[in-house]
């Protein structure tokens, strides 16, 4: 017998309005989409339409073990941050730390909605089990610094060990093109495409980095993701992306190519405000992301989601600028694309049931209609709105419990491994 979401508010970033109804969900998957009433199975929420069923958000960007850095370098410049502050502490970094701090992650993520995240780091499989405990999806990359082969090889054992997994992904992950020299990263282009493979990349996250493209490697930015043979990987990320100018945006209106927008870390570091109108009227692909909590400092999508949408309004003095649901599209459907999870993002039937339940009852969403909710979800919503979270049919997050994780004894042990981190 399957699971019963009954008379519900269903919507997703491709429908032309949100609908009342029942979600049935089998096998973890979405298997129905009914009328009031007109499904059957175990009833997990009987909603009285009062409660709104979304696809859980899909943080295409972050760092999710450096929760365990939060609250270092506060209030520096990007490379004075990594370099004073998070590099030395990353070099003391053991398997044990990555798990405990992935682990921690997951915790945030999935009270705030989120089903999937795309994650480069270090000792990914300690990634890889955390998330696996955890029940979410990921697309995993090793982090790729300098031109030492092991770390491409350790890299292509992660992308071959992933393969065939629906709640795995992996990808190459060179850090960007001010750490990885111009011959190494056509190195990760031409093995990421022979493998059929993905690479995920923070690219022109600031004017130093575009500037040292331009004056020391001698090109433009997107010649360098040409000549790199990135734009030819089966889907390429692109973080960050704060000084692609207009005339790239033809380059990078591609099926194999997402920008993922990091509002929060892209103004607590200075770094500047993403093109982000422009992309999307070249019809470029644009998902949201965290960034890790040391330049966010949350893991929390519903920040995203609305500075994504706030933000670019008033740069460019335009309230028409980026709308409720286009920012909600970015942190559903385009993010599960750009990770390679096909099946995500939509209500759909077929699709996996990847869906958070938002509890439309507080007093912020006095007013809502089936026409407005997208409108009040990013305005007036928050993470505090979330009462269930589920990925694959299998309910992780209801009304402030974690069915099959020990939130105490995930945090004990995440302090542990910051305090071994920050010894003097």
């Amino acid at each position: 017998m399957g699971l019963l979401l009954r008379d519900v508010i269903l919507w997703d970033p491709e429908m032309p309005s949100p609908v009342r109804g029942d979600l049935v969900v089998e096998d973890g998957k979405i298997s129905g989409i009914l009328g009031v009433g007109e499904g059957d199975g175990e009833l997990l929420l009987d909603g009285g339409g009062k409660f709104a069923v979304l696809p859980g958000f899909v943080n295409a960007h972050t760092h999710v073990a450096m929760v365990l850095l939060r609250g270092l370098g506060e209030e520096l410049p990007l490379m004075d941050w990594l370099r004073e502050r998070i590099w030395p502490v990353e070099a003391r970094l053991k398997a044990e730390h990555v798990l405990n701090g992935t682990l921690l992650a997951t915790l945030e993520m999935i009270s705030t909605g989120t089903v999937a995240f795309g994650d480069m780091y270090f000792f990914m499989d300690q990634v890889a089990e955390g998330t696996i405990k955890s029940g979410l999806k990921a697309n995993l990359s090793r982090g790729i610094t300098g031109d030492d082969p092991s770390k491409l090889e350790d890299g292509l054992a992660l992308v071959r060990n992933l393969s065939g997994r629906r709640d795995l992904v992996g990808f190459f992950g060179p850090h960007a093109p001010y750490t990885v020299p111009p011959d190494f990263l056509a190195e990760v282009g031409r093995l990421a495409v022979k493998e059929g493979a993905g690479v995920h990349t923070h690219w022109l996250e600031t004017t130093w980095e575009d500037n040292y493209i331009r004056e020391e490697l001698k090109v433009d930015p997107v010649e360098l993701l040409a000549s790199s043979g990135l734009l030819e990987v089966k889907s390429l990320i692109l973080a960050h992306g704060v000084w692609f100018r207009e005339e790239h945006m033809p380059h990078l209106a591609r099926d194999n190519v997402t920008v993922v927008h990091n509002p929060s870390s892209n103004m607590k570091l200075g770094s500047g405000f993403a093109p982000l109108r422009c992309m999307l009227e070249n019809g470029v692909r644009v998902a949201l992301g965290t960034d890790g909590a040391a330049s966010n400092n949350r893991l929390d999508m519903w920040g995203e989601l609305r500075l994504a949408a706030l933000i670019h309004k008033g740069i460019g003095k335009d309230p028409t600028a980026i709308s409720a649901r286009e920012a909600l599209r970015m942190a559903t459907r385009n993010g599960a694309l750009a990770l390679g999870f096909q099946d995500v993002g939509l209500i759909r039937e077929g699709f996996s049931a990847d869906v958070m339940v938002v509890d439309l009852r507080g007093p912020h969403y006095m007013g809502v209609s089936e026409a407005t909710l997208p409108e009040y979800l990013v305005y007036a919503g928050s993470s505090s709105d979330v009462h269930m979270v589920m990925v694959g049919g299998r309910v992780l997050y209801r009304e402030g419990r974690f069915p099959h994780l020990d939130p105490e004894k995930i945090i004990q042990k995440a302090l542990r491994s910051r305090e071994e981190l920050l010894k003097p």
